[in-house]
C-alpha cells in the first residue's frame, strides 16, 4: 500500500512540475511603449507588436503628458489592416508600481523624463520622428513602416521564439530631409568606416544610450582611450551627442541628425543584426551597470 502511494506521489509532482514548466514558458513578457501625448508613436507601436507578437508580449503605451489619439494614427493602422479597438490614449501614472519587461521611449522628451523607469527588466531610447511634424508624404504611414522594421529587429534579438510572425507591412518610400548646413555627408559616411565607430552607432541605435564602459564591455575592448578617440570623431562628426550624469558620460545618436542619415544607421543596424549579436550578448550579460538617472528628473 505504501510503495502504491509512493508511487502515485511521484506521478503527481512530475506533473506538477512539468505544469509549472509549461505555465512558466507560457507567460509572456510585458512591454510598455512610452512618449509624450501617446497620440501617434506609442500607439503605432503598441498595435503593431500585438500583431506581430500577441502571443509573446502584453504590449501597453503611456504618454507623460497624454492628448488623446491623433484620428491619422487610426487612419495609418487601418490602412495597413491592424486592430484600433482597444487603443486609448493614457497617462504613465497608470502603471505607477507595476513591472515590466520592457520599457521603450519613443521621442526624445520622454527619453528625458524618464530616463529609468522603476522596475523596468530592460530599457531602450528608440528616438523617431514626430508624425504630426514630419513633412514627407504620409507620414503616419511612413512613421509605422519605420516602427515596423525597428520592431522586426527587437523581436529578432530578444523574443525566445523562431515563431514569431514579422510581416512587413509595405514600405512608402524614402524620406527625405534637408540637412543642416554643417552636416557634411562625405564626413558622416568617413565615420562608418571604422569597426569600433560603427558598431558603436548599431549598438547606440538599439539600446538609445551607453557610456564608454558599456562600449568596451560590449566591444571587449579593453583601451578605454581608443575606445574614447573613436567617440571624440563620431561627435566631432554630429552624428553622436553626449550628455554628463554624475562620473558618466553617455552617449546617443545626434536626435539633430537628418532623417536620411539615421534611416541610414538604422537599415545598417536592422538589417545586419548578427554583426552585433555577441555584442549585445556581451551587453546583456554585463554587471554594475551605471544608472542612467532617477526617474522622471
Amino acid at each position: 500500500m505504501l510503495k502504491f502511494v509512493y508511487i502515485i506521489f511521484r506521478i503527481y509532482r512530475f506533473s506538477y512540475v512539468k505544469f509549472g514548466c509549461l505555465m512558466t514558458a507560457l507567460k509572456k513578457q510585458k512591454v510598455l511603449f512610452l512618449c509624450t501625448g501617446n497620440s501617434a508613436r506609442s500607439q503605432l507601436a503598441e498595435a503593431l507588436l500585438r500583431h506581430k507578437a500577441a502571443d509573446k508580449f502584453d504590449v501597453f503605451s503611456a504618454g507623460t503628458s497624454p492628448e488623446g489619439i491623433d484620428l491619422r494614427t487610426i487612419e495609418a493602422l487601418k490602412r495597413f489592416g491592424l486592430q484600433t479597438e482597444n487603443l486609448t490614449s493614457k497617462n504613465i501614472t497608470l502603471f505607477e508600481g507595476q513591472v515590466f519587461d520592457y520599457v521603450i521611449t519613443l521621442c526624445d522628451k520622454a527619453n528625458s523624463e524618464c530616463r529609468n523607469y522603476p522596475h523596468a527588466g530592460k530599457q531602450f531610447s528608440w528616438d523617431f520622428p514626430d508624425p504630426k511634424t514630419r513633412t514627407d508624404n504620409n507620414p503616419f504611414s511612413a512613421t509605422l513602416n519605420e516602427l515596423n522594421t525597428r520592431l522586426a529587429m527587437f523581436l529578432l534579438v530578444e523574443a525566445k521564439s523562431n515563431s514569431v510572425d514579422n510581416t512587413s507591412p509595405k514600405s512608402l518610400g524614402n524620406d527625405t530631409a534637408e540637412s543642416p548646413s554643417d552636416f557634411s555627408p562625405i564626413t558622416f559616411y568617413k565615420s562608418l568606416t571604422d569597426d569600433i565607430r560603427l558598431k558603436t552607432l548599431m549598438l547606440t541605435h538599439y539600446h538609445g544610450e551607453l557610456c564608454v564602459c558599456e562600449l568596451m564591455a560590449a566591444l571587449e575592448e579593453d583601451s578605454q582611450p581608443k575606445v574614447s578617440r573613436n567617440l571624440a570623431v563620431l561627435k566631432k562628426s554630429k552624428v553622436i551627442t553626449d550628455r554628463k550624469h554624475g562620473q558618466w558620460v553617455f552617449y546617443r545618436i545626434n536626435p539633430e541628425l537628418p532623417l536620411w542619415a539615421k534611416t541610414v544607421i538604422a537599415q545598417t543596424t536592422e538589417n545586419n543584426v548578427l554583426l552585433i549579436n555577441q555584442e549585445l550578448q556581451r551587453l546583456s550579460n554585463m554587471q554594475n551597470r551605471p544608472d542612467k538617472s532617477s526617474f522622471c528628473k
